[in-house]
């Protein structure tokens, strides 16, 4: 008589647990996945393909190139762009972050945790108003015969009109109004997640508050200044609306750069290979600052 082996008690349910539990789980992720293969890795892959074409005269000619990324090297106006882009979404980023942080603490040590919430409320409350709007309003206050041209005028700092508008300088005040506050939310959650026994301690220890919030506070509140500084980075080097209301025509940032390529010139083949030059750079970002930037603290 043969001895029947005996059968594992969980193979059955195991089984009918991995096709239960994975169907249901790729039912709720297929929908996702399909989402960013049509709208982010399809459109991705087209303007990479694209960027290896080349235009000549009116038409693309579908030969594989790398001519429109030795273009960028070669043409100077083209890696300026880049250039004065780098340099202005940096000097955004730094003076964000020196005003937010202040704004931040306040907001999460000295406002009473029962009003806290109705301040933030009141600090975005302007931010509901249109981006546009916004970078259009900023033109009444620093053009010539705006509110701060009248203002130097009557404190007598200057003796005719002056206009600030058209200008690097109107870029960077436009873009450091949009994303003082993105930093300013990403530090205020840190900030409210310290817990107040670290303060206690320090100060048992004999430090002061310049010491403890050196060694301590701002060490721990460094992730919340990452993410909002990689958003910020992101968000601007890539904008194209605020320089071009604001910045004029005296220098351009590498978004207006592309957008010429297009408009004037129907050049979709230099254009994509200018928006991934943009992709790599964003990417060289992402990956020096990929420690802080974790899905729990985003």
């Amino acid at each position: 008589m043969q001895r029947q082996l005996p059968r594992h008690a969980n193979s059955r349910p195991a089984r009918s647990r991995f096709g239960g539990d994975g169907l249901r789980a790729w039912g709720f992720l297929l929908p996702a996945l399909c989402w960013t293969l049509a709208f982010f890795v399809l459109p991705l892959a087209i303007m990479a393909v694209y960027s290896l074409w080349q235009r000549v005269g009116y038409k693309v000619v579908t030969d594989i190139s790398v001519q429109n990324y030795t273009a960028f090297f070669e043409k100077s106006f083209l890696y300026e762009s880049l250039i004065n882009s780098l340099e202005v979404t940096v000097m955004v980023t730094l003076i964000s972050i020196l005003l937010a942080y202040p704004l931040a603490y306040i907001l999460a040590e000295k406002v009473p945790p029962r009003w806290q919430r109705i301040a933030l409320i009141l600090a975005i409350l302007p931010f509901w108003t249109s981006y546009v709007v916004r970078s259009y309003s900023w033109i009444l206050v620093l053009s010539e015969g705006g509110i701060l041209s009248n203002f130097l005028l009557d404190i007598g700092l200057t003796s005719e009109p002056v206009s600030f508008a058209n200008s690097r300088g109107a870029t960077v005040i436009g873009f450091v109004h949009f994303f003082v506050m993105l930093l300013t939310l990403t530090i205020f959650a840190n900030l409210v997640q310290l817990p107040k026994n670290y303060r206690r301690a320090a100060a048992d220890l004999g430090a002061g508050p310049i010491r403890t919030f050196i060694h301590i506070i701002l060490p721990l509140t460094l992730p919340g200044i990452m993410v909002g500084a990689f958003l910020t980075f992101v968000l601007c080097i890539g904008d194209y609306i605020t320089p071009a209301i604001l910045g004029g025509k005296r220098e351009l940032l590498l978004p207006q750069t592309i957008m010429l390529q297009i408009e004037r010139r129907s050049d979709f083949p230099t254009a994509s290979a200018l928006a991934m030059i943009l992709m790599a750079v964003v990417s060289v970002v992402y990956a020096a600052c990929a420690r802080w930037l974790k899905l729990d603290r985003m």
